[in-house]
């Protein structure tokens, strides 16, 4: 008669003990996804990855984007001083913010998907991710309007979030050295771009020569 309850209490406690474990495992995963929530939302100067200067060729108007203050354009000469971008890179994924080194102002896309320069870069409206696209361009979208992508038209002009897709070359890139600045110790692959290598793309190739 005394092994039916010494089994019944042995049951019991593999049960309490499993329940305990569950338990205990939600809450490390609850904690986690709180902390990467919380150091996405709100990034100190210790969770910043790291902080590089280079500038954005703009494949639409071959030239660079600049933030001349709060009005930003892609009409930048390859050195110039409002063509020089710090780009602060968050420990979490590619999220970005882009600071213009002369002017101090960041690119910032409102809720209208206006494209604007602001002093404080804090809010999420100034937040970018990074797309690598498979042509070697890179693309820029919005971390709070999703689908909405930095983009300028031929004329330089930002053109509107909610106007813009992946795969229009107003909104593809290339991160790129100012002219007479290598630093071979950079991780980014920088692509030069010259009056050459442009006419050499619009070329399309003769089919009869072998």
């Amino acid at each position: 008669m005394s092994i039916l309850p010494s089994r019944f209490i042995y049951v019991c406690l593999h049960f309490l003990a499993l329940y305990f474990q569950i338990q205990e495992s939600q809450q490390s995963s609850a904690d986690f996804r709180f902390y990467i929530v919380n150091h996405t939302r709100n990034p100190d100067e210790l969770s910043r990855k790291q902080i590089r200067i280079y500038q954005l060729y703009s494949r639409t108007t071959g030239k660079h984007v600049q933030i001349l203050g709060k009005k930003v354009n892609a009409n930048g000469d390859d050195g110039g001083k409002y063509a020089l971008l710090v780009v602060e890179t968050e420990t979490f994924g590619s999220h970005i913010r882009i600071r213009g080194k002369e002017s101090g102002h960041y690119i910032c896309m409102n809720k209208n998907g206006k494209v604007i320069g602001k002093l404080n870069g804090g809010s999420e409206e100034c937040v970018f991710v990074e797309e690598f696209l498979e042509n070697n361009y890179t693309a820029l979208v919005s971390a709070k309007y999703k689908g909405w992508y930095l983009g300028f038209n031929r004329k330089g002009r930002p053109k509107k979030g909610s106007r813009t897709t992946q795969t229009q070359q107003e909104v593809h890139f290339m991160k790129r050295h100012p002219k007479g600045k290598v630093d071979p110790l950079e991780e980014f692959r920088f692509t030069t771009v010259t009056k050459r290598t442009r006419r050499a793309r619009r070329i399309k190739p003769n089919p009869h020569v072998n």
